[in-house]
């Protein structure tokens, strides 16, 4: 008879193969750490000046509202003026239902601004609830492709501005809405 044979077989060594991934993923990380540091923009923040507020940060739900609805009615506004040569009454955008100069729910529960026409230069819309929103002024400029220029007030004891000049606006408390575009709030690369 034959004597058995016995052979033994060693595990295969997982401290190679281990060995391996490790060194396959730092390879991995540094790539990767290398192009994002290559790609990597630096996003400088922007400042406001201490008359002006930033639109996104610096106000309320209700204030980002009426100030967005101003932005848009600019628009028509701009349009009315050409047509007839002049401003359109607070009360005739009203009708046409331009917000926030309709008196609908939305402008209801962001303030209930009463607006007024001011010199035929601007709009001053005085808040009902000053605690909600503040009051706001949308300056018109003499051309149509200028800025928005719309200013706030949260003084609940206001009255409607006399000079609309921006010293003293400023002296009277009131502050500029500013709204800044960066990649940093906006998240759109554009490479």
């Amino acid at each position: 008879m034959s004597t058995p044979t016995t052979q033994v077989v060693r595990p295969a060594g997982a401290g190679h193969e281990t060995l391996y991934i490790l060194l396959l993923c730092l390879v991995i990380l540094a790539v990767a750490g290398t192009v994002v540091l290559w790609r990597g923009e630096a996003h400088e923040v922007s400042s406001v000046s201490s008359h002006q507020l930033d639109a996104r940060r610096d106000l309320s739900a209700a204030e980002q509202g009426v100030y967005a609805d101003l932005r848009v009615t600019l628009d028509e506004i701009h349009l009315l003026r050409q047509e007839q040569q002049t401003l359109p009454t607070p009360e005739a955008l009203a009708e046409e239902g331009f917000a926030p100069f309709a008196q609908d729910a939305s402008a209801v529960s962001r303030g209930g601004h009463a607006w007024h026409l001011l010199e035929t230069k601007a709009y001053f819309g005085q808040s009902q609830k000053p605690t909600v929103a503040g009051s706001f002024l949308l300056r018109m400029s003499a051309t149509d492709d200028a800025a928005p220029d719309i200013w706030l007030n949260r003084d609940n004891r206001l009255t409607a501005p006399a000079d609309l000049s921006d010293a003293a606006l400023e002296s009277a408390g009131w502050q500029q809405i500013v709204a800044q575009f960066d990649a940093g709030v906006t998240r759109q690369h554009r490479h």
